[in-house]
């Protein structure tokens, strides 16, 4: 029933080197990182290392890796015109002994699988990782929207960046530019600050300019109840329903139409069930909810040109999943008017979604050895695959204005400053509550620090089916309510009583409002937090069946 195929450092100096935002101290003049120790590229799949000059450039033949003193973070330069550059990596001297846990984030959404861990050298820590020693937390990350792909290594007397310069399968064509890889940031936490607190604070830190919605969100996704089968009268009938339990008349919801209105391979033509978008989004305003809507941006027509396609990736799609080139001018202008029309026919929120899996051919839970199959390219081989997604993402930002977009299946660090929302976890599910507990609370409870500091951190939806005890949603919803983030709902409005409808009206009027980011309180033991600060008062949930 899824719609998925689913940073020398020592120990003295550390409180010198960290970002004083973070400390609260009154160390100013910004990051005060050390230089790496080492520096490596890889080309052909083999790692070479750089010679090092000053400290702060590293350099073999023609490649040229600078790190530089930024007021607030270390910028990275990177410079090779003649080598197909695949990655660079920097290696800091750290006493990682004295650390018991480890946290990092997740390529794209996660998975279920985020947890505070033991350290494993071996262990790829997607674009922050947070290292706790009992005391204190110690953050290391980039910002958010870098021009490549990096992860973390905590190693046994050293921490490592890994910054992913691939196009496609292969290494970069730079050309004569100088590619702005990436901007360091570090940061210490105050003794015993939680590491919750100190997570939230480094995210300000990663993201200094968060596009946020103007009020919090809410509302209604079919999703869940129809799965696909849904139509004009599937979503008045919805729509009608579930507005009578809307209680805020400053803050309307949304109703948000997912997949199934479009024609298969045409993203801007409506099929049969609807007939017509711009009724059906005036339908959804007559009952006093804002009309959202899903799309899948690089899907291609039957009829395209081969010229337009991105190359075959073993695994991903099937033959009749086409998917357009993101290099290519012509279909970028193409997502612009898909997006632009959704506008035209009177929608305030579109959720765009698959676009990493139809770049990379892999969900994030399989980017563990690499982000997608090797040896396969773009049309366009001069931009990294950070770049490109950057440019995707700035295309859809641009033609959307003042609709709100919600990302899902995009790049976390590279969605912030740009999205209002993204949904920050894999499906939940209106049929199985494991997987609503293992993608939604897991989700929830390590990505929450996200919530209003990147976007507005979605964790997806409550799947109030028949399937689904009500005992298990009704913690579900009360946590999405309560807990500052966005809260949608899909309903079985056959199994409406009048202890669910009181239910879902308490939880919307919640959610209407501007409430404190919640806290799991046993999230560095428990990967399903069940202890939670929510509104300054601490709630207890079973999530086991």
């Amino acid at each position: 029933m899824l719609r998925r195929n689913f940073i020398k450092l020592s120990a003295a100096g550390v409180a010198s080197v960290m970002y004083s935002r973070l400390t609260y101290a009154t160390v100013t003049g910004g990051s005060l990182i050390s230089q790496p120790d080492e520096a490596w590229a890889q080309v052909a799949g083999q790692w070479i290392k750089l010679t090092g000059k000053g400290g702060s450039v590293f350099t073999h033949q023609d490649i040229r890796v600078e790190i530089k003193s930024g007021a607030n973070s270390r910028p990275v330069y990177v410079h090779a015109p003649l080598t197909e550059l695949q990655a660079v990596k920097l290696n800091w001297k750290y006493q990682t002994e004295k650390y018991s846990k480890i946290l990092g984030d997740h390529w794209e959404r996660s998975y279920g699988d985020l947890a505070w861990r033991a350290p494993d050298a071996n262990v790829k820590n997607p674009w922050y990782a947070l290292l706790y020693d009992g005391k204190q937390t110690a953050c290391f990350g980039v910002k958010t929207g870098a021009n490549t792909i990096c992860y973390w290594q905590v190693k046994p007397g050293s921490i490592e960046l890994t910054m992913d310069t691939q196009s496609g399968g292969v290494g970069v064509k730079l050309g004569e530019r100088t590619l702005h890889a990436a901007d360091i940031v570090t940061g210490i936490s105050k003794l015993h600050e939680s590491p919750y607190s100190a997570l939230t604070n480094f995210c300000k830190v990663m993201c200094t300019n968060p596009r946020l919605p103007k009020q919090p969100v809410y509302g209604i996704n079919d999703w869940y109840v129809v799965y696909g089968k849904n139509s004009f009268q599937t979503i008045k009938d919805q729509t009608a329903a579930m507005a009578e339990m809307v209680t805020s008349t400053v803050n309307r919801p949304f109703s948000v139409i997912d997949d199934g209105w479009q024609q298969p391979d045409d993203f801007s033509l409506v099929n049969d069930k609807f007939k017509d978008m711009h009724k059906t989004a005036d339908e959804i305003k007559s009952h006093g909810m804002r009309p959202g809507l899903w799309t899948r941006p690089l899907i291609a027509r039957r009829d395209d040109s081969k010229t337009l396609l991105a190359p075959k990736i073993p695994g991903r799609g099937q033959d009749d999943e086409l998917i357009l080139d993101p290099t290519i001018p012509e279909n970028i202008a193409r997502v612009k008017r898909n997006i632009s029309l959704y506008k035209q026919w009177g929608y305030h929120m579109v959720k765009h979604d698959y676009s990493s899996w139809d770049i990379f051919g892999k969900w994030g839970m399989q980017m563990n050895d690499n982000f997608t199959a090797p040896g396969w390219k773009f049309h366009d081989q001069t931009k990294t695959n950070a770049e490109i997604i950057n440019n995707l993402y700035g295309a859809i930002r641009e033609s959307a204005g003042d609709m709100y977009l919600i990302g899902c299946n995009t790049f976390s660090h590279l969605s912030a400053g740009v999205f209002e929302l993204n949904r920050i976890g894999d499906d939940t599910s209106g049929r199985e509550w494991a997987r609503t507990q293992k993608m939604g609370v897991n989700t929830l409870g390590f990505r929450l620090p996200q919530n209003n500091t990147f976007y507005a951190a979605d964790g997806d939806c409550v799947g109030l089916t028949k399937y689904i005890p009500w005992a298990k949603n009704r913690q579900w919803m009360q946590l999405l309510a309560e807990s500052g983030s966005p809260l949608f709902i899909s309903a079985e409005l056959d199994i409406l009583d009048n202890e669910k409808k009181a239910a879902i009206k308490q939880a919307f009027t919640d959610a209407a409002r501007v409430q404190p980011n919640g806290e799991p309180l046993d999230w560095l033991t428990n990967q399903f937090p069940a202890r939670w600060k929510l509104n300054n008062r601490e709630v207890n949930f079973n999530w086991d069946i």
